[in-house]
């Protein structure tokens, strides 16, 4: 019953391991789909990610919500699960989440332990310090027990596919790095009525490679480039009210922290990426959302 998708951008040798990983799991995915936005790999990795059993999908331009919406309308099977192309799965993987999904879910996030991490059991309170729409902001996806959440992390993510259809997917507005595009479609869920599910035994490792994916944009805390900033500021202006306060806050925390003080040089690059950051999310919500068909 379940569709892995892997959008991916110029990972070729890091997703060959993974695919790899993928044919060892019980029980395997009925489909895998590569969504992928790399322009050309060399020959011999080019041969080596056609041997694999995958249905390819080659893009022109990157962008994590729009390869995500590709994956959608692809996808043959009910449930989607979309994984990082940088990953470490449990073997049990697609069973715990398929295990997962019913009553009333139209989403399961997984577990996700990033470089260091261990599973850790962490009090309510310790990340529910928000109510509404920014509940479960700061959720930490090592966490060890199952619960309902109201945000989801894409590399660990599993979908009914026509519910996530039926909320037009993936905002292809969150641009660059697409920093809270994610929160975006979780906010959506909940709003049309839908549950999402946190299932720590669908868990993964996540490598954090360094190069490639959202990692092409750059250093966030170095670059005057709004493409770490804008998708904040425009999750902001399309669900908090009222926006200001919550964008002061963003740009104070990005332009007066601890980093910036022991390099303040960089700190005329970050004022410029959130103001220009800050403009380009206004120019994107007077566009209106741009949705899957």
């Amino acid at each position: 019953m379940i569709t892995i998708a892997i959008p991916t951008y110029e990972r070729g040798a890091i997703l060959a391991e993974t695919l790899q990983r993928l044919t060892e799991l019980t029980p395997r995915a009925d489909e895998i789909l590569v969504i992928d936005q790399t322009p050309a790999y060399p020959p011999d990795l080019e041969a080596r990610l056609q041997s694999f059993p995958i249905r390819w999908i080659r893009l022109p331009r990157p962008s994590i919500p729009h390869a995500m919406n590709v994956a959608l309308r692809e996808a043959s099977q009910p449930i989607v699960l979309f994984m990082d192309d940088d990953v470490i799965p449990s073997r049990s993987l697609v069973a715990d989440h398929e295990r997962a999904h019913g009553d009333g879910i139209w989403a399961v996030a997984g577990q996700v332990l990033q470089p260091g991490q261990h599973e850790q059991h962490f009090d309510r309170l310790h990340f529910d310090r928000h109510r509404s729409v920014l509940r479960d902001l700061e959720f930490p996806f090592n966490h060890d027990e199952a619960c309902d959440v109201e945000n989801v992390m894409a590399g660990n993510l599993s979908v009914d596919r026509e519910k996530a259809l039926l909320i037009g997917g993936f905002d292809e507005n969150f641009t660059g790095a697409a920093y809270r595009f994610e929160t975006d479609f979780a906010r959506r869920i909940i709003v049309a009525g839908g549950r999402i599910r946190y299932e720590p035994r669908a868990t993964l490792q996540h490598l954090h490679l360094g190069s490639g994916g959202i990692r092409a944009h750059g250093d966030h805390r170095t670059s005057a480039s709004p493409s770490h900033t804008t998708g904040d500021y425009y999750f902001a202006l399309t669900h908090v009210r009222p926006f200001w306060p919550y964008a002061a806050r963003r740009f104070r925390g990005n332009v007066i922290n601890r980093w910036l003080l022991l390099h303040p040089w960089y700190v005329p690059l970050r004022v410029v990426a959130e103001v220009r950051g800050l403009f380009e999310a206004r120019r994107l919500y007077r566009r209106g959302r741009q949705l899957a068909d």
